[in-house]
């Protein structure tokens, strides 16, 4: 540093440091060495809060000529860090005036700051803090008070639900349960266990009619064809619609509920199940989403054992389940990882011990998505890489 090789001792960074999973670490790393290299004390301040997608996760610290973190503030919070640093007391004269250079403004005796004793956080609990802390000043930033969640009785929009009644307040969260012929009475049940354990509004709308109505407006168009994907996706659409009417008549922000795993393979539906304001989960795999139901559940049991040992299933069908579609999540995670967040190609994700078609698959689906995900809301950024600003490839793309 410029500033050690001039006399400094103290450094002072005021940072905006964007958050991602495991990055205090590195900023420790650059701060210790930094130090230790320039023998010199370094305060590092960081901001604390959301903005769109980002947060702000503070961790400020201060660092001393060792290498050392002396003090630690607080992990997604504003906090106030008091510490005494040492600094050498130096003489300097200009003209005929000496002027004392010191840490003290007035020879007074006073008390040592504490030495405070903040650790890390273990990563899952970091991670769900900082949705918590992202959906928290979305929604008060963008004047709103309440949210509403499309519940289904599965994982995703559990954890959603239960981040949303952290962040809100849970008077201020309303799940709506909405099935059709292939929603299950377990699913039901789950559902309203998990606004139960949360205190939460549940409120329950039968979509079943309207998805007829919808069926038998189409019968004469789709005359001689098989059902597929289209009257599946007519579901979705139905349930984002209703989510989004409850939003236009009470205010509500609508939370969508898709995970990452989903968002990069397009296993969503566009203006389905993607239509709302801010998707909480949408950089967390789908493996972590299951960490994250079990640490909320270490705090205090809300997500009922059924919903996170059930098999995921989107139940637009009879009998569906994600693995019809997709690659076990187990499988598919580390392959989007490598993908998208470590740019690596098909050879070298295969040569990790995936099986070439498996990895040239789900590349496919990667890239073939991108239209969707140019028109899903937000999504609280947690890694390294997220979709939209951190990842920009063109969606009309002849050379696959």
């Amino acid at each position: 540093m410029q500033e050690a090789s001039m006399g400094a001792q103290l450094i002072i960074n005021i940072n905006s440091s964007p958050y991602h999973a495991g990055k205090i670490l590195e900023r420790e790393d650059i701060a210790k060495r930094g130090a230790k290299k320039n023998n010199l004390s370094i305060v590092y301040a960081n901001l604390v809060g959301g903005q769109d997608e980002i947060v702000f996760d503070g961790q400020s610290m201060v660092v001393s000529p060792d290498g050392k973190v002396t003090h630690r503030a607080e992990a997604f919070k504003e906090d106030m860090l008091i510490a005494d640093i040492e600094i050498e007391i130096k003489k300097k004269t200009i003209g005929k005036k000496a002027i004392l250079i010191s840490n003290d403004l007035y020879d007074i005796v006073k008390p040592s700051a504490p030495r405070n004793n903040i650790q890390h956080l273990d990563q899952t609990e970091e991670i769900y803090q900082a949705l918590l802390l992202g959906l928290k000043d979305y929604a008060a930033k963008n004047g709103f008070t309440k949210a509403v969640i499309g519940l289904s009785g599965g994982i995703d929009s559990s954890l959603v639900a239960a981040i949303a009644a952290d962040a809100l307040g849970q008077e201020n969260v309303t799940g709506v349960f909405m099935p059709t012929r292939y929603s299950s009475e377990t699913s039901e049940t789950d559902a309203k266990k998990v606004a139960s354990n949360l205190g939460i509004n549940f409120s329950g709308i039968s979509i079943d009619h309207i998805y007829k109505l919808y069926l038998l407006a189409f019968e004469p168009h789709f005359a001689g064809t098989v059902r597929d994907i289209t009257e599946e996706n007519l579901q979705a659409r139905i349930r984002g619609n209703i989510l989004m009417a409850l939003s236009n008549k009470f205010g509500w922000l609508v939370l969508t509920t898709g995970n990452k795993s989903e968002m990069s393979t397009g296993y969503a539906t566009l203006y389905g199940d993607m239509a709302g304001g801010l998707a909480v989960i949408k950089d967390v795999p789908k493996t972590l989403v299951y960490k994250l139901a079990k640490y909320r559940n270490s705090v205090s049991l809300v997500i009922p054992d059924s919903v996170i040992t059930k098999e995921p299933t989107a139940e637009l069908r009879h009998d569906q389940k994600d693995r019809d579609t997709l690659p076990p999540y187990e499988t598919l995670d580390p392959i989007i990882k490598a993908y998208v967040e470590e740019d690596k190609s098909l050879g070298e994700i295969a040569a990790m011990g995936f099986d070439k078609e498996v990895v040239a698959r789900v590349i496919n689906m990667v890239d073939k998505s991108e239209y969707k995900r140019r028109q899903s809301p937000p999504g609280i950024k947690i890694t390294p890489k997220a979709f939209g600003k951190d990842r920009r490839v063109p969606i009309t793309n002849k050379y696959r």
